[in-house]
């Protein structure tokens, strides 16, 4: 088996503060997790989660204040290692004299390549994120989405092996954010690893292959994107639809203590309700409460929880807790 792209054991980062210095604020609190290679993996967190402090760690930009971080076989921050890492920041700042040509060239010289070789892969680049048609503008003229393409080109110019990306589709348009996509799979294909943070959970749900999940410095979650959900203490979200006989006053009556929204009607004395129930013991309840109550069910149904849904409710738990 490969050895993991990234390798995180009990990593801690500590920001002293106040005169004496003797107070603390825990940014990450002993987080493990790795990045396989080959893989798409996301980080989610609400502001202040600790995702940019990691990520800083990561880059060898902040100092970690225990356990350990390798990235590519190497300590994090090892001028070896990130040699082979793309980077795109999520406030990329390019002076407005470059176009796309001189900007690639410029970045290109701050990774070592020759002249030959920023021209060669320059224009493979351009072409790929959709900007060879604009290489000669002025960066001034771009976008912000034209400058988030530009700022993933430069990311990859170097050929690299691990791309690490803050927020690569913000500013892009439906259409921009299904290209970069289409870029991050094939990108995947090739081989490389793709590690990614982003606020756009429907994004993160439809790219990557796992996620970690931090809140206030501590992992909450680390797994395939399709299993967050079986982290949301069981909750059932159902969609059920109801045929009432005779009393529907009694049947509201019913389901009073488990109902979230509304009855919609479906026609005559046919209703449909969004239910949510904490385990199985409690469907299998109201399901027998449903029918002492002459309420037929004619179809009841699972509802689909979203990685936002999933993302959301772990944070609710978080605070009740």
């Amino acid at each position: 088996m490969a050895a993991p792209t990234i390798e995180v054991d009990s990593l801690t980062k500590q920001y002293r503060e106040g005169w004496l210095r003797k107070r603390g604020v825990d940014a990450l609190r002993g987080i493990s997790f790795t990045v396989a290679p080959g893989e798409i993996f996301g980080l989610l967190g609400p502001n202040g989660a600790g995702k940019t402090t990691f990520i800083k760690i990561l880059l060898g930009i902040a100092r970690k204040t225990s356990g350990q971080v390798q990235l590519l076989g190497r300590p994090a921050g090892d001028r070896r290692g990130r040699r082979l890492v793309g980077y795109l920041p999520e406030h990329l700042r390019i002076p407005s004299h470059h176009n796309a040509l001189t900007a690639l060239e410029y970045y290109g010289k701050l990774s070592g390549l020759s002249g030959h070789e920023i021209r060669h892969r320059g224009g493979r680049l351009l072409e790929l994120v959709g900007l060879a048609s604009r290489a000669k503008d002025g960066v001034r003229k771009y976008s912000k989405g034209m400058l988030q393409r530009l700022g993933l080109a430069q990311a990859l110019l170097h050929d690299p092996q691990l791309l690490v990306l803050d927020e690569p589709t913000d500013g892009l348009d439906p259409v921009g954010r299904s290209q970069v996509r289409a870029i991050l799979k094939q990108l995947k294909d090739e081989g490389r690893t793709i590690f990614l943070n982003s606020h756009l959970l429907l994004e993160v749900e439809m790219i990557c292959d796992r996620v970690a999940i931090l809140n206030r410095g501590q992992l909450k979650y680390v797994g395939p994107v399709h299993t967050v959900a079986s982290r949301t203490n069981g909750v059932a979200d159902l969609e059920v639809h109801l045929e009432v006989y005779g009393n529907e006053p009694r049947a509201r009556e019913a389901l009073n203590a488990v109902l979230i929204e509304a009855w919609e009607p479906l026609g005559e004395e046919r209703f449909q309700a969004h239910l949510r129930l904490p385990d199985q013991t409690a469907v299998d309840a109201c399901i027998d409460r449903l029918r002492a109550n002459n309420i037929s069910i004619l179809s009841i149904s699972r509802r689909r929880v979203s990685l936002e849904d999933a993302f959301l409710q772990m944070l609710e738990q978080e605070d009740e807790a």
